[in-house]
């Protein structure tokens, strides 16, 4: 984990908005730590690191507000498109491409029912609350695409909750400066009890789907 993590500042140390705006993108379809890229570029445009600053076009934003503006933006668009590629692998490719390449994805058969079952528990609204849910937001785009959502509907439900996550986490990131990592460290533990807690709403929906058909059947 450290190394991806080290790797990830590294490039936005690098490569500034231009590695936000792809590494949100990707995020949106691959698991891609977007909490740490989001955090750390918060912290960035704080001026937390000696001699990096946020940049665009070559040039030094060195106010503090807009250099977090510049991110959480930078953030929201990449996220949002890299949301519209995921929901059209979903929707041209389908589920026998899911079937047979999710894995490549992080998206085996039985995490892409768990997506679908998500969906079933919360309709539309899954999209806007997938979206500011750790982990859950990297498997929202595919499932929305292969259930065959409206494109303009789920651009629209895709697009708040992007924005909220990423200025919320960016903010996060101005606040805590240095003190990023150690904040990220402990974001983790909340990670784990959100995914808990969907896996085990989910299983209640499967349950409940079971007993139906069951007593249908009766």
């Amino acid at each position: 984990m450290g190394g991806i993590t080290g790797s990830i500042t590294s490039a936005i140390g690098d490569y500034g908005l231009y590695a936000v705006f792809l590494l949100m993108a990707l995020d949106a379809v691959f698991p891609a730590a977007s909490e740490v890229v989001m955090v750390y570029g918060g912290a960035l445009a704080a001026g937390a690191f000696a001699g990096s600053n946020v940049t665009l076009f070559g040039s030094e934003i060195d106010s503090t507000a807009w250099g977090f503006v510049a991110v959480a933006l930078g953030g929201t668009a990449g996220y949002v498109i890299g949301s519209l590629v995921g929901w059209g692998i979903g929707f041209y490719g389908g589920r026998v491409f899911l079937e047979r390449h999710g894995r490549w994805m992080h998206l085996p058969p039985e995490r892409l029912e768990r997506a679908e079952a998500w969906f079933e528990l919360r309709g539309d609204a899954a999209v806007l609350l997938g979206r500011v849910l750790p982990v859950v937001r990297s498997f929202v785009s595919i499932p929305a695409g292969i259930l065959e959502m409206r494109l303009g509907r789920y651009t629209a439900l895709t697009l708040p909750g992007s924005a909220a996550w990423c200025f919320a986490l960016a903010g996060v990131g101005v606040a805590v400066g240095e003190s990023w990592e150690r904040f990220h460290e402990r974001f983790r533990y909340a990670d784990y009890a959100i995914v808990a807690l969907i896996v085990a709403a989910i299983a209640l929906l499967v349950v409940r789907a079971a007993r139906r058909r069951r007593t249908a059947i009766g």
